[in-house]
């Protein structure tokens, strides 16, 4: 009876164990590598964040590939999304972490250029959630929302699809502020460096840990001032500053907040290709999660001041199936709301295309 025993227990364990050994056969393979593509240019804090991952999680991995970084700017990280949508091998060796406003580009249909289903996405992760701040520099005469209300200020943004357009027009169009949204920066970093040297007055949307991670002593310096930020509550760190969910808005409007507020967990999301065996997406979920009590991780993440405040990529996955099937007058009513006004946009100097 022992012996029939221990041979169902084989047998039932054998189909787990030969997943596993497919998975560890195929990234073990010969030079096999996972590129780790970036939707910014390198240096900030999707570029870090990204970085970071690819030094670490390979060990995680069955079979220990090697995570290559590859940067791919454009359109406000469209042109990454559409790469794993379309060109990407559908196999587990592509990773990304998504743009955060792609969720509400595919939801509201605000980007023809957009083709990626990100529903059909393997969903590894959310690395990390953490509000979105719209700041300005501490020069700018504009340093309070009400401020903002009271003046045109000019912030920096990058391409269509991407949240540091959306949430500033969304501003203007439900809060009543008057920014002046000075699109086509390449990343982030570009409009850091347009704001220290006086081309625009702020950054249309970052979220805080980023800037903590990137520019960890502008926030407790006072050399950029945090005017509104959006999530569900307040980052403990920033009590004074006010909230999204806290403005006084007509009762219809608030609908309107809450997808908008709802929409920024998305965070920084971590995916590989559609169509990637399953037994490959759970090896590779799995490793992320293994990677998280990794001692030389936590001491690097600690040293580029990298906050991960992780979420499952099945919650992740709901997550984005539900912004995406939000109520349509919702939706319509917060696709008008973040389209910028003509009057309230301009190209950056030089007249490049917006994710050039």
């Amino acid at each position: 009876m022992k012996k029939t025993f221990v041979a169902l227990s084989l047998m039932l364990l054998a189909p787990g164990v030969a997943r596993a050994d497919s998975v560890r056969d195929f990234y073990a393979g010969p030079g096999k590598v996972i590129r780790f593509v970036i939707r910014t240019p390198p240096g900030g804090g999707y570029d870090l964040l990204s970085r970071l991952l690819a030094r670490h999680m390979g060990r995680y991995i069955p079979g220990n590939p090697t995570l290559t970084p590859v940067n791919m700017p454009g359109g406000g990280g469209i042109v990454a999304a559409n790469h794993l949508a379309h060109v990407a091998p559908k196999d587990g060796t592509v990773l990304s972490i998504i743009s955060q406003g792609l969720a509400t580009d595919q939801a509201l249909g605000l980007s023809p250029q957009l083709t990626a289903d990100l529903r059909t996405f393997n969903w590894i992760a959310n690395v990390e959630f953490s509000n979105q701040l719209l700041v300005v520099w501490n020069t700018s005469p504009t340093q309070t929302l009400e401020d903002a209300k009271r003046r045109v200020t000019r912030i920096g943004s990058t391409g269509a699809g991407s949240a540091s357009v959306q949430l500033p027009a969304f501003y203007n169009n439900v809060l009543g502020t008057k920014f002046q949204i000075v699109f086509g920066y390449p990343g982030g970093v570009d409009v850091d460096f347009a704001m220290e040297r006086g081309e625009v007055e702020g950054r249309g949307t970052n979220p805080y840990s980023d800037y903590m991670s990137a520019k960890p002593d502008w926030i407790p310096k006072k050399r950029i001032t945090p005017i509104i930020q959006v999530g569900m509550e307040k980052e403990p760190a920033l009590p004074d500053v006010p909230l999204l969910r806290d403005q006084p808005v007509r009762e219809e409007d608030k609908p309107l907040i809450e997808f908008m507020s709802r929409a920024v967990t998305v965070g920084r999301p971590l995916a590989t290709t559609p169509g990637v065996p399953a037994e490959r997406v759970a090896a590779l979920r799995k490793a992320f999660h293994d990677l998280l009590g990794d001692a030389d991780f936590i001491a690097d993440a600690k040293r580029q001041n990298a906050e991960v405040r992780p979420m499952s990529g099945e919650k992740l996955g709901e997550l984005y199936r539900d912004l995406i099937g939000a109520p349509q007058d919702v939706k319509d009513r917060v696709k008008v709301a973040l389209e910028p006004r003509k009057t309230d946009t301009q190209e950056i100097p030089g007249g490049a295309k917006a994710g050039d």
